[in-house]
């Protein structure tokens, strides 16, 4: 039996935000910060190392798009985070590829500094050499 897979689920992906060829958007379910979307291969693929060319390329296009598309609707969004899990030691949970938009504001966090590297707490506060 095939395990479940919540990005295969008609009912779960039917309000999707956008769509581009090999891929759709949805709003995440647990957001990070208001207007977090995911960006998600229609076929089931495990992680980004195993999405095609075209849906990589399908997937940039999209998130350019949604950038465009949230930026417009909400003057407070001055940046982003873009990023994505591939295994479980790296944090991901649903085993069907997905790449994380997430709109960042003015003040949503206390030090913004390292971005990414946060991952890692301890890199965070990372210097220049």
């Amino acid at each position: 039996m095939k395990e479940y897979c919540p990005f295969c689920d008609p009912e779960r992906i039917k309000d999707k935000a956008g769509e581009n060829g090999a891929v759709f958007a949805l709003e995440d379910g647990c957001p990070v910060t208001p207007g977090h979307m995911l960006i998600i291969p229609r076929r089931h693929t495990t992680d980004y190392f195993t999405m095609t060319t075209q849906e990589i390329h399908d997937a940039e296009g999209l998130i350019r798009y949604l950038k465009d598309k949230i930026t417009s609707e909400d003057p407070t969004v001055l940046g982003f985070n873009i990023g994505t899990n591939c295994g479980e030691t790296a944090g991901q949970t649903v085993m069907h590829a997905h790449i994380h938009l997430i709109p960042r504001r003015k003040g949503d966090t206390e030090n913004p500094r390292g971005g990414v590297r946060g991952v890692i707490p301890c890199k965070r506060g990372y210097k220049h050499v």
